[in-house]
């Protein structure tokens, strides 16, 4: 009989903000795939589940899927965590899940934490609709796709490392300098932090600010005056 793929969401920093499904999921798991063993290790040990643990990250998962599906055909339940959040949104997992539906494998999502989402209701702008970019090029096409959302009508999310905030912060006060952002960091950890307000503005706080974490940031929509008077420029 075949196994079971499960794609379990997993806290994006506290501890608690972690399902009972997901729990028992990875309790009753054969072998849980990860990115981090060391960091995946705190969230089990934490709630006492005590499974193999195997590392599937950008730089393996093409090497391991084979190795993979066959486990999973011989009957294995395999559960798949990223360091934190949902495998599969900007996180190793979208490859092994279209390998499981290609080979017929069932595959089933444990729902929960996710940056994207929760960074959206606290950023305070209306949303009825958004684009995601997931982490922008790091060097070749950054400028490129910079432009790209800095010009865009809908209100658009995206990631970045700490070690580039500032930088990114410089780039749109070159090009969009009065569109409204809100920075988020540290959700759902002792030190959450949203900072709103006009790029030229919060430069300033971002520059002072000891840097730790991934940033989530969502871009007001350009205003339909602003737009227009684009489209005529």
């Amino acid at each position: 009989m075949p196994g079971k793929l499960y794609i379990v969401s997993t806290p994006i920093g506290n501890l608690e903000d972690i399902s009972p499904r997901a729990i028992e999921t990875l309790q009753n798991s054969d072998l849980i795939l990860c990115e981090d063993t060391r960091t995946s290790s705190v969230l089990l040990s934490h709630y006492q589940i005590k499974k193999p643990l195997e590392s599937y990250h950008a730089h393996n998962e093409d090497a391991r899927i084979d190795s993979i599906i066959k486990r999973l055909k011989e009957g294995k339940i395999i559960s798949i965590i990223s360091d934190s959040g949902t495998p599969g949104i900007s996180d190793p997992g979208a490859k092994l899940i279209k390998a499981c539906i290609d080979e017929g494998i069932d595959i089933s999502p444990i729902p929960g934490s996710n940056a994207l989402m929760t960074a959206l209701v606290m950023s305070g702008f209306e949303i009825k609709s958004f684009y995601f970019e997931g982490f922008i090029p790091q060097k070749k096409g950054r400028q490129t796709k910079l432009r790209e959302i800095a010009s865009r009508k809908e209100l658009t999310v995206f990631y970045e490392s700490p070690f580039r905030i500032k930088k990114l912060i410089n780039e749109l006060v070159e090009l969009c300098p009065n569109r409204k952002i809100a920075l988020c960091r540290e959700l759902t950890k002792k030190f959450e932090e949203v900072i709103r307000g006009k790029v030229i503005d919060i430069k300033k706080k971002v520059d002072s600010i000891k840097i730790k974490g991934e940033f989530t940031i969502i871009i007001k929509p350009l205003s339909i005056i602003f737009t227009t008077l684009l489209t005529l420029t």
